[in-house]
Formats: structure tokens, sequence, C-alpha cells
């Protein structure tokens, strides 16, 4: 059954992202490419070197210059939403290499110029190194040195134990020579200058280059990437290899000018392409949370079961409400996870940079979004598989990696639980206390989206109160580490449902736009489910009355009858190829 005549229609809803019309369409279609189909034959290592021939198939593909790609958040994250359906490891390796190397590169405008033209045409491509062994979330601390040599104008770059070599980067020979930005300690005129980085040439046709050793790492689960531990021993650089910029300038007499003061605020400067790579990892994981839901809804209207009756002829699993509401209920939060991320995406391309608070407030809600999008397609996908069966555990069949990827996701660019504690202490401090609401009057519809709006702010405004109460808590005065403790798990609590009311607020305004009942009510079950955690909270505070609790599981079934005959137009709407659906044995035989 179609959905309401709508204009924009769902699918322009779902892919209105800036001023360019045909912006996804681009990316779309580069995956058609039969080099994106699935190898199963294929081993580990020549899966590697696949990654790195879809890359330069991308690249060859752009209708710009690379450099573009590099400077363009909203062009990388669409590549990224599309790349992830069909290979989460060439969305990873493109990630690297456009984002948080040449972007990384590009943004020095203080040094003289360089010549990009091998990474442009990817004759050599780029990682970044900044994890370390024993330095992940604290990355602030890591200890690899680049010491500067005022004599030779050099640097050196040395690793000084096990704990500081580089951990997980992209840097085998498979896929071709690989230069990367290496995050290194820089040490000048005896002093301990924080964290810069510098361009650093790892290997050529022949291997890795003097002074750097580069073992693989143990095969991981999911899409493969050539995941390796690198070290440095007395590798020499020119000056030029150091990414300059505000953050600090070196002088030929070894000083450095910085605007910055704090060796942490330099680093986190110079690793400022991390925020971008957090919108890159938010679109990977809502293009491959569609995609699993287009997948699984397909399965759904082709596997034959049993009737419920003995000798009933045989129907499709999608006839059943416990298979299909799950399903739904999913799709429901696909589409809010893509409007919240087309709306973050243009916060953070609208806000003043040159504004301190401003500029944390846009950071802060691109690292909320990445964790409640990345949590969410965890739940996504996961259900997918399950929906589908044992099938879905094989490779080919084009479910099994998304878990896998999502589970990057969560811990690349930031750890989300590391991301949302940060968040949680600005929110603390930096955020308003959410306006106290009117409390329920029971004459409410418990499916008016307005209404359920409102309790969720009454959920966050509870959370906040409650984590500033923790905060001052009895017997820990003087000791930090123990308020932050104490208000910890309401401050993550807050997040999420900070989060949620992001999410609802985009979904709000795609609403707005399109006269569609069914999308309206689509969102009015996204919020009844990720209610649910917080009804006897609700109905506590008087948000909902004990009449109105009662009622939310028939509004839920309701809804699921309402929409039900429309779950193929919904995941239809997400555009997935039909040269990737239709080469998926799950869904062919």
């Amino acid at each position: 059954m179609s959905i309401t005549s709508t204009r924009p229609t769902l699918r322009e809803l779902l892919f209105q992202d800036g001023p360019e019309d045909d912006l996804h369409a681009h990316h779309r279609h580069a995956i058609t490419a039969p080099i994106f189909r699935h190898r199963p034959e294929a081993t580990t290592e020549e899966r590697w070197r696949l990654s790195y021939d879809r890359l330069r198939h991308l690249n060859a593909q752009l209708p710009f210059p690379a450099e573009h790609l590099a400077s363009s958040p909203r062009h990388l994250a669409a590549l990224h939403e599309w790349t992830s359906v069909v290979d989460g490891a060439t969305a990873t390796v493109a990630g690297i290499h456009y984002n948080l190397f040449l972007g990384s590169v590009l943004d020095d405008q203080d040094s003289p110029p360089r010549d990009l033209t091998p990474f442009t045409d990817l004759t050599r491509t780029g990682t970044f190194l900044c994890t370390e062994e024993a330095h992940g979330n604290d990355a602030p601390a890591l200890e690899t040195t680049a010491t500067y040599d005022v004599e030779a104008d050099e640097f050196v770059l040395n690793t000084p134990h096990d704990g500081a070599a580089k951990f997980m980067p992209n840097t085998s020979p498979a896929g071709g020579p690989k230069t990367a930005v290496v995050a290194a300690r820089l040490l000048t005129n005896g002093r301990d200058e924080g964290v810069f980085l510098f361009l650093t040439p790892l290997t050529d046709e022949s291997g890795p280059l003097p002074g750097i050793t580069i073992t693989p790492l143990p095969e991981r689960i999911g899409s493969p990437v050539d995941h390796c531990v690198t070290t440095f021993t007395d590798v020499r650089l020119p000056r030029t290899a150091l990414i300059q910029g505000p953050h600090g300038r070196l002088q030929r007499d070894g000083t450095v000018k910085s605007l910055l003061g704090s060796p942490r605020k330099r680093f986190l400067t110079a690793i400022d392409r991390v925020t971008t790579g957090k919108l890159c990892m938010s679109a990977s994981t809502v293009g491959g949370a569609r995609a699993a839901l287009a997948v699984a809804v397909r399965y759904a209207n082709l596997r034959k079961v049993s009737g419920p009756a003995s000798g009933e002829a045989r129907v499709p699993i999608s006839a059943y409400l416990s298979h299909r509401s799950r399903l739904l209920d999913r799709v429901a939060t696909a589409y809010a996870m893509t409007f919240l991320h087309r709306t973050v995406m243009d916060e953070w391309l609208s806000h003043s940079a040159t504004e301190p608070a401003e500029h944390q407030r846009a950071e802060r809600l691109v690292a909320i979004a990445k964790g409640w999008i990345t949590y969410q397609a965890r739940d996504i996908v996961t259900e997918c598989r399950e929906r589908c069966g044992a099938r879905a555990l094989f490779p080919v069949n084009g479910l099994a990696h998304y878990a896998a990827n999502v589970e990057g996701a969560i811990t690349a660019e930031g750890d989300n639980l590391a991301v949302w504690s940060k968040a949680g202490a600005e929110l603390l401090f930096a955020h308003p206390l959410a306006e106290e609401q009117p409390r329920a009057t029971g004459a409410e519809n418990v499916t008016d989206v307005t209404f359920l709006r409102r309790a969720l702010t009454t959920a966050e405004r509870h959370w906040h109160q409650t984590a500033r109460t923790a905060l001052r808590a009895p017997g820990a005065k003087g000791d930090t580490f123990a308020r932050w403790n104490n208000a910890a798990l309401p401050a993550l609590t807050l997040v999420e449902t900070y989060a949620l009311g992001r999410a609802s607020d985009a979904f709000t305004r795609a609403c707005a736009q399109a006269a569609s009942p069914e999308l309206t009510a689509l969102h009015a079950l996204f919020l009844l489910r990720h209610l649910q955690p917080y009804e006897g909270l609700l109905l506590a505070e008087g948000a909902l009355t004990l009449d109105q609790v009662r009622a939310l599981p028939t509004a839920r079934a309701t809804l699921t009858a309402l929409l039900s005959p429309h779950l193929t137009a919904l995941t239809d709407a997400f555009d997935i190829p039909e040269e990737h659906l239709g080469s998926l044995p799950l869904l062919t035989t």
C-alpha cells in the first residue's frame, strides 16, 4: 500500500541534505558499479586490497576535485552513508584518507604549499596515526615523540616503548604506498610543547621505509581493514613535515608560537577533524541501518512459512504481526536517525567557529548525535539479522557484517561512553535546564506528538536536576572525581533524553514539510517506543496520568496496525540500489 501522496516525497525528505539537489544521487550511483558486489571467494588479504581498489574507483568517479571532498563534511558524510551499504571497509579507509589525512594537511595554511597530487589521484593513500597501545580515549597523553633537531632543521620520530606503539591504523603495504599523519609530542629546546601532527611517509612499493616497523594485527570481525601496530625508530622528517596552524607554529630557533597556551587545547585543535569524523561515523551507521531494514523487509515479504492453522496455505512471515511490528519500530527509528543527522550537519556547518561557546555547543551536538545514532544502529542491524534467520549469518547475504561495522563506529572517533560522559558534564553546566511542563490532565491523546514531546522534556528536566543534585551530594566536597562519579549515571541519562528530544524535533520539522498522516503516525510510534523506559518516571512526575499509562500499549498497537500496510513503502523510500539488493542470494533464491 502506498503512502499518502506528499511533496516532497518520503525519499526526497530523507535525502534533503543541504542546497544541492543531487548530492546523494552521485554517491548512490557510485556503489552500483560491479566492483562493489560481494566476493565470497576473496581471502582477507584480497579483501584488504579490494577496499583500496574500491576507494580508487570512488575517487575516479568524483564530479569534483578530491580536495573538495576533504573540505566538505556534507559530501564526505554522504559518501559514507552510501558506501557503508556495500562495504564498511571502503567507508573506513575513505574517511581516514579524505578527512583525517588529506583534510588535516589541507587545514595547514601556514606551511609552504605541498604537492598533494599523489594523494588526490591515490597513487599514495593517506592514513592517520593517533591512538596508541596505552592511550585511546586519553590521546592527549600519548607518548610518541618528535624531537626537533635545530642544527639539522629536522624532526626525529621515535616510539619510546611498546605502550607508545600506534595501534590499529591501516598501515600495511596492502593497497599500495602510504603516507601518514602521525600524532606525536613535539620536543624542542628541552621542552615538551604538546602533541602535534607530522606528515610521515610509511611505505613504498617494496614495503615499510627505514626505521618503520609495521606488524599486522589479527583479523577482526566485520568488513576487514588492514589494521596494524606501527612503531618508529629514529625516523628523520624534514621541517615541512609539521602540520601547523593557530595551535602552533615552529620558529627556526626551535621555539613554538601558539595562540593557545594549553597543550591540551593545542592537541584538540590539531585533531579538530575528529568532529567531521564523528559525522561520518554517524552517516555510515545510518546508511547501514537503512540497508539492513530494506533487506529484512523484502525478505519478510518473500519468505513463506506455515499458516497459523494446519492445512492453511503458506504465508509470508510479514503476515505475522509479531514479525513486522519489530521491523516497523526500527523503521521509525531509522527515519528519526536520518532526520537528526541532517539537522546536526546543518547546525555544524552553520555555526560560528570563532565563538567559543557556540563552537562547543555545536561540537557537543555532533558528539551526542554520534553516540545516539550508532547505538540505535546497533539495535536495528541486530534485529534485522535475527528477523532474517540463519541465512543472514552468511556475509554473502549482506547483513552479517553490519553489526561489527556498527561496533567499529561506536568506538571510532571517540568511544561513545567517553564522548557522552564529556557531553553530560558539559550539559550539566553549559546547557539550561529544560522548562517545566504542565501536568497532564488526562484529556490529551497519547498519540499526539506534541504531548509526547512535552513528556520527553519532563524526563530531560528530571535527569538534569537529578545529576545536579548528585554532584552536590554530601561526602564528596572538594573531591572532583567523587562528585563526578556521583553525577555520572544521571548525566548519561540526561544525554540520552536530550538526544531523543533533538531527534523528535528533527522528525517534527520533516513532518511539517509533508502533509502525510502516515509520517506523523511514524513519528508518534517512534516516541512511544523510546518513552517506554521512562513511563514510571513520567507517571511520578505528572507528565502522564495513570489512565494514559494504561492506554500506551493500545496506542502502540493502533499505530502499528495503521502503519503495517505501509512497511514496504517506508523502506522503499530508503532507495537502496537494486544492483545491491538483487545480488543477495537471501533475496533471490
